[in-house]
């Protein structure tokens, strides 16, 4: 803490205006009388985060006296962008007025030199003390209440309501997701992160089917009705059918038992993990801090522990946690993982032989090899971030908050910030970009031959064809001969029958999922898309003379034995790619089979 000799407080200046006070412009004066917290942050900055949430409690316990004001002073390109911070007071569900100073003015005016820094005004409006770092809410709340005392004897403490104004809720199905998995049922289960749930969506990665919490924030176990979470992120699915979630703002793991519903927790305590204090042990007694993704790799749940800059592990085996890769200090250093560094790590995948790392307060892709030596495959530094295709040694990428590896070995980067999703190819060294005009994308799921991306600030998940290269050995799937067809309607039938000693899943609706597209695009009039069932009419249009048709289908089966408590689920999926010549007179019938799942 630095204190002040009674130095008056510099007005507050910034170019991009006032969020959440109803398009009222503040002045300190106009605060006079109150105590004012300025809370200088950035929203890249998981410090900022946790210095939000730790001056929760001190905003409503002292809501009549105090006025915290958040002052944005951006690190990244992207967040000089105000509608990037509109987004971000809202995904982070900050209740108090905020000041977006895209140039940095009033953090100039304030001394300013770290993420987070937080300013105390008097009410006679005098600069009282200036805190640095996160963890100093318990010697604000002290001090707070000694101005209070002190200020309500001289007659200069005025109580009243604070000048903040909420956002109109939006009525969209997910609001600012964060991650998303693929479950056995071939639906998809989404973290909600704003309103404190999960979601389970239909096939077509649309249609909510069901939601997990209150949606209340909280930290409770229970059924999916009364359990809660705060702004949950990751997801990784256990071969038991069960989900693993990053519960972030809980500093958590809970499972989700999609058979049931129930809500449980795994690691963690609520409280959040400091430096210094425990790094391994039974999980449910460690402290954690900020988890933000988790993925299944050699055994154990490994999580991207973004608020102390660590990769750690949950063995479901024993029910521990231990740290396993990173020191805790913030940057850019590879090697043996007890003494790499780290810089906030927000994205995990796994691979046989790897488990890729998207690093994002150093704008990097990273791995960690089955030794536990971790290696950097694109970026240098904390301040080294743009937007360049190229070999890894000069691409550049903007805070990734996503990884995903693909069919073919390379790895897709959800490089939210440049509002992109990027490809690395590791033999190659070679980044090039998938698809752009994407809203911060956090996360992206591979589906067939699509890749579904969480697209965070459009509050939807979109889904893209993969590149034909990119689907490896399998050439986007069954490569099959030239089939005749005539234009007009042709029905396209695949048949599945679930192995023996199972049966279709069918708990939650429909267990297979049917995927068409074309190329050229116009070779279907209709008919393209994703929905349930395995049979589609399609419309073939007469003037292509032909193309490819891209066919993903996938089925759902659990094992059929009344004995067992959790029966075993399996997901059968099949790509065809096949080519079609469009000729009059030609059959209006296509039947597929889904390999492998025995006699039809």
């Amino acid at each position: 803490m630095v204190k002040h000799a009674r130095v008056r407080a510099p007005q507050l200046v910034g170019r991009g205006g006032w969020i959440n006070t109803g398009d009222q412009e503040l002045s300190l004066a106009a605060l006079r009388g109150r105590i004012v917290i300025l809370d200088f942050w950035t929203f890249c900055c998981v410090n900022c985060l946790h210095a939000l949430d730790e001056l929760r409690e001190l905003e409503e316990r002292h809501r009549d006296t105090v006025v915290i004001v958040g002052v944005h002073s951006p690190k990244f390109t992207h967040e000089a962008e105000h509608r990037a911070v509109l987004d971000a007071v809202e995904r982070y569900g900050v209740g108090h007025p905020v000041l977006d100073d895209p140039e940095r003015v009033t953090w100039k005016q304030y001394a300013v030199r770290a993420w987070p820094t937080l300013a105390v005004i008097d009410p006679e409006g005098y600069v009282v003390a200036q805190y640095a770092g996160e963890g100093h809410a318990p010697a604000i709340q002290r001090l707070v209440e000694e101005l209070e005392v002190q200020h309500e004897a001289k007659g200069t403490l005025r109580r009243g309501d604070a000048p903040y104004v909420p956002p109109r809720p939006e009525p969209t199905a997910l609001r600012f997701p964060g991650k998303g998995v693929l479950l056995p049922s071939g639906t998809f289960l989404v973290s909600d992160t704003t309103r404190h749930q999960l979601v389970e969506l239909a096939a077509d990665g649309e249609s909510p089917v069901r939601r997990i919490g209150s949606g209340r924030r909280g930290f409770t176990d229970g059924p999916a009705g009364s359990a809660e979470f705060s702004e949950p992120q990751g997801l990784a699915l256990l071969a038991d059918g069960s989900v693993v979630v990053a519960d972030t703002v809980n500093h958590a793991l809970r499972r989700y038992e999609p058979a049931t519903g129930d809500v449980t927790t795994l690691a963690g305590t609520g409280r959040q993990g400091r430096p210094g204090g425990p790094t391994r042990g039974a999980a449910r007694a460690v402290d954690l801090s900020s988890p933000w993704d988790v993925a299944l790799w050699n055994g154990r749940v490994w999580i991207a522990m973004a608020g102390v800059h660590q990769l750690w592990a949950y063995d479901p085996r024993d029910g521990s946690v231990t740290v396993t890769a990173g020191t805790g200090n913030e940057g850019l250093v590879d090697g043996p993982g007890p003494e790499a560094w780290f810089a906030q790590p927000s994205g995990l995948s796994a691979t046989e032989d790897r488990l890729w790392v998207a690093d994002s307060e150093t704008s990097a892709l990273r791995w960690v090899d089955l030794g536990g030596t971790v290696r950097t495959a694109v970026g240098t530094g904390l301040f080294d971030f743009g937007y360049r295709d190229g070999p890894a040694a000069r691409a550049l990428l903007q805070h990734p908050l996503g990884v995903t590896a693909l069919p073919d070995g390379s790895v897709a980067v959800a490089d939210t910030y440049n509002h992109a999703l990027r490809r690395y190819e590791p033999p190659t060294g070679e980044v090039s970009t998938l698809a752009t005009d994407l809203r911060e994308p956090s996360a992206a799921v591979v589906v067939g031959g699509d890749i579904l991306v969480v697209e965070s600030a459009r509050h939807r998940l979109t889904r893209l064809r993969l590149p034909q290269e990119v689907l490896g050995a399998r050439g986007g799937g069954v490569r099959r001969e030239t089939t005749e067809a005539a234009p007009g309607t042709l029905r396209l039938e695949v048949a599945f029958r679930a192995p023996a000693g199972q049966k279709l899943d069918l708990r939650y609706g429909p267990a297979t999922r049917l995927v068409v597209s074309a190329t050229p695009p116009g070779l279907l009039r209709a008919g393209a898309g994703a929905d349930t069932g395995l049979s589609r009419s399609l419309d073939l249009n007469p003037s292509v003379p032909g193309g490819v048709l891209h066919v993903s289908a996938t089925a759902a089966s659990c094992d059929d034995d009344p004995e067992l408590p959790y029966p075993a689920c399996h997901v059968h999926q099949e790509d065809w790619e096949i080519p079609v010549r469009v000729v009059e007179g030609a059959g209006d019938r296509l039947a597929l089979v889904l390999a492998g799942v025995g006699p039809v």
